[in-house]
Order: structure tokens, then C-alpha cells, then sequence
């Protein structure tokens, strides 16, 4: 058994959530500028998930529920996530987005991961009250790699990591196969290899013996 660790917004999924929901309340240009600098590392994640976060309070739980089901997987995520399963490999979710709109991404394509590890947008009256709350708003993939990797009895060099902007190079850095999925410039060094869909990644676990390629 092998750790897999995926990034959800921009790896799993080409959906950024904060866009989505400031869409429902004329804020995506802000989210995505504030985005862009946090993945390109120009902002720390926890300074640009907070200033997101505050764009979005007041708005209605029930269009922050639309802007949940918006969220989608790439196309191939859903089979490559179930191979991976049936391989018997421990797939996890670290985002520093919403675990609601990793759930819903998740149910539309009938396909289940072993963790989430995610944030939350919390609700008050019926709307979101512009704050933050989880483990990876301050806390970095690195760590929640490592916990899982303990509590499993994985090595770490039989992890891997999977993703693309600046609050995955903690996870790149420390899992035994670090994988971008097209990475922003301040990641790419970090990466052991580079792909850009998930046909090439499942091509790369097979040549890593992480999947079998007759299967």
C-alpha cells in the first residue's frame, strides 16, 4: 500500500471554489486575483484564504450551495481515483479549499477517497459569516502527509503527492514522488515529475509500479 495525496483545486479539479462562490456575489475577479498570487507564492495561503474568505460574508448558505455543486473532477479523476483504490492504495484529499465542495465533486461522479483533509466556511443565520476554520489554513500539507503516514505505518518514501501551487511544495518536498499537475513556476523545481492530465498521471503511476498497466 502507497499513500496518495492529491491536491483537489487545480489538480483533482480545474474549478477554483472561491471563484465559484464569488461568483454569487460579484467577488470572482478579486478571488481569482488573490488566487493567482497564492499559488504563484507572492502571498502566504492562510493571508489570501482569510482576505477570501471575508469577500464572501453574508452570503446565503443556500447560493453558497450552489456554487458547492458547481464544483466538478477533471475528466479521468473519478477512474484514476478508483483504480488507485482498488489497487489498494490509501488515497487521501488535502485542500486548502471547502471539504463541501470536494464532497459534492465526489457524489456527482459516484467515486470515494479514504481522507479529506479541508477547510470549512462557516455559517450563522443562514449565511457565511466571512471567516475560516480547518487544519490547513495555517497548518501545511507536509505535516498532514506525515500524520497520515504514521498512523498508516507507510515510509514516507512510499508516499506520493500530487499537485500544483505554492501550498503543495510542503507535500511535494517531503513525499517519496512528488508530482505536479501543470505547477505554477515556484513549484515545478520541487516536482519529480510533470504532467498536465490525468491519462499522463496514470501513465506515470504505471511506470512507477503504483498501478498495474495491464489491469
Amino acid at each position: 500500500m502507497r499513500i496518495i495525496a492529491f491536491d483537489f483545486d487545480g489538480t483533482l479539479s480545474d474549478s477554483e471554489m472561491t471563484v465559484l462562490l464569488g461568483k454569487k456575489n460579484g467577488t470572482a475577479d478579486e478571488m481569482a486575483d488573490i488566487t493567482e498570487r497564492a499559488m504563484n507564492d507572492e502571498m502566504s495561503y492562510a493571508e489570501s484564504l482569510r482576505s477570501r474568505a471575508r469577500l464572501l460574508e453574508g452570503l446565503e448558505e443556500e447560493l453558497a450551495e450552489e456554487a458547492y455543486g458547481e464544483v466538478e473532477l477533471r475528466p479521468g479523476a473519478a477512474d484514476l481515483i478508483q483504480r488507485l483504490r482498488d489497487y489498494g492504495h490509501h488515497v487521501a484529499i488535502f485542500t486548502g479549499g471547502f471539504e463541501r465542495g470536494v464532497e459534492r465533486a465526489l457524489e456527482k461522479e459516484g467515486v470515494e477517497v479514504d481522507d479529506i483533509v479541508s477547510n470549512r466556511l462557516p455559517v450563522k443565520g443562514g449565511r457565511l459569516t466571512g471567516d475560516v476554520e480547518g487544519s490547513l489554513i495555517e497548518g501545511t500539507k507536509d505535516t498532514a502527509l506525515e500524520t497520515h503516514a504514521a498512523e498508516l505505518d507507510v515510509p514516507m518514501d512510499r508516499t506520493v503527492a500530487v499537485g500544483d501551487g505554492a501550498n503543495d511544495l510542503p507535500m511535494l518536498e517531503v513525499a517519496g514522488l512528488s508530482v505536479g499537475f501543470v505547477p505554477k513556476d515556484a513549484v515545478r523545481p520541487a516536482c519529480d515529475a510533470v504532467v498536465a492530465s490525468m491519462d499522463r498521471l496514470g501513465k506515470l503511476f504505471e511506470s512507477h509500479g503504483i498501478l498495474d498497466a495491464d489491469e
